[in-house]
């Protein structure tokens, strides 16, 4: 990307300089948008999708749905309030929000269970799409769109936005890139956090609805971890159960079942270790990535008690192999603030970036899947209370080697 420091959106974003014309403006000027995205579910993720598609400033909100009518209304005020764009289309169909002529791509953001009907609908409009995670809340139905999407003659892509984040992309520079620790032997992550947060309808309580909590929550940390290990998983043991969050919760006379707390081990296809620890009842948050390898150790993390800053550090000890080094990556202070640490400004640029021509670059169609079969042969581990073999959850006559 390598924007001068004369692009920088620091000098467009917000009527900066209102008192100047049009004609005087230069580093302030607003480049004009180069597509047109609509917008399928504008809940909590499909408003950060929104509010970062008007922070890179190179597509507008061409229309939304959600058949919510308070959540498409929310959306809509973002966009009215940005000032940035004329007030887009508020659909009334899936249908109709696939088939607008006057949009380029669809960013879907509805609950996992509806993402592979929704897809169904949209991969037949041929335009461009990106899907949030997880794919779909079944290994089955990820097998399914994960081929649609392979057919797809427009850009697909996933939204795995956890490899954009600051202290995660150095760490892959560093592992990936660099070799700084030499052969990778182990990879551990760590996640704290607080409980599941309200949803519209309260869908992501029940595991009918989310494929589980390790599949929902947890498939981020699965594809960092499958990427750090450059491999597949073969074998996986968790444990976990519901000790805290919601148990006395229901909704629409169902009980809450969603487990919010659980350790994973999973074995590599290459002799690489994984392990994954989750708790979802912290008063804060605390992300942890630490990769062992022959020349040297990362442990790179993230957190924050509720309502304070977040705080990342990335430590590489090299030993006598090299140079040993503690930083603190981050992003600008307006892109951390437009969600997820400023990971989904940067998975945004790289879709446009894929539509513009450019070479691929970030989670693959095969990402998404592993990053889902991981999580269901971790939740089919504990429904079971033994190891499970990573064959056992794929679909019968699978190639593994076709998503690899």
């Amino acid at each position: 990307m390598n924007k001068k420091v004369e692009q920088s959106l620091v000098f467009k974003r917000g009527g900066a300089l209102p008192y100047l014309t049009d004609e005087d403006r230069f580093l302030s000027a607003v480049d004009a948008t180069e597509y047109s995205f609509g917008f399928i579910g504008c809940g909590m993720m499909g408003q950060e999708h929104i509010h970062n598609t008007l922070l890179a400033g190179r597509a507008q909100i061409g229309g939304l749905f959600d058949p919510s009518a308070k959540s498409a209304g929310h959306a809509l005020g973002i966009v009215e309030r940005s000032g940035k764009q004329a007030q887009p289309r508020v659909y009334t169909s899936i249908d109709e929000a696939c088939g607008d002529p006057g949009t380029d791509a669809l960013v879907i953001a509805t609950p996992n269970h509806t993402h592979l009907d929704v897809v169904r609908v949209a991969a037949a409009s041929g335009k461009a799409i990106f899907l949030e995670k997880p794919i779909a809340t079944s290994v089955t139905d990820a097998y399914e769109l994960c081929q649609l999407a392979e057919s797809h003659p427009q850009p697909f892509r996933f939204g795995l936005q956890y490899r954009y984040k600051s202290v995660y992309a150095e760490a892959i520079k560093e592992v990936v890139e660099r070799k700084s620790v030499g052969q990778v032997h182990s990879v551990n992550m760590l996640e704290h956090r607080f409980p599941f947060l309200d949803k519209v309808g309260q869908w992501n309580k029940f595991s009918a609805n989310t494929g589980g909590t390790l599949v929902e929550k947890c498939c981020h940390y699965f594809d960092l971890m499958n990427l750090f290990a450059d491999s597949l998983p073969s074998r996986v043991f968790a444990i976990g159960n519901q000790a805290v969050n919601f148990k006395s919760f229901s909704h629409d006379n169902r009980k809450a079942d969603g487990l919010d707390q659980a350790q994973v081990t999973i074995q590599y296809r290459n002799g690489v270790i994984g392990g994954f620890s989750l708790c979802m009842f912290s008063p804060g948050t605390r992300e942890e990535l630490i990769v062992c390898g022959d020349a040297g150790r990362l442990h790179a993390s993230e957190s924050a008690l509720l309502g304070s800053a977040n705080e990342n550090r990335l430590e590489l000890w090299q030993g006598e192999n090299g140079a040993s080094d503690v930083r603190s990556p981050k992003y600008p202070g307006y892109i951390e603030q437009a969600g997820h640490h400023g990971s989904t400004f940067f998975e945004h640029l790289s879709f446009i970036e894929q539509l513009s021509g450019g070479s691929p670059a970030g989670p693959t169609l095969a990402d998404g899947f592993w990053s889902v079969v991981a999580g269901a042969a971790a939740q089919l581990s504990i429904e079971r209370g033994e190891a499970v073999d990573v064959a056992e959850v794929l679909p019968d006559k699978f190639n593994p080697e076709r998503f690899h």
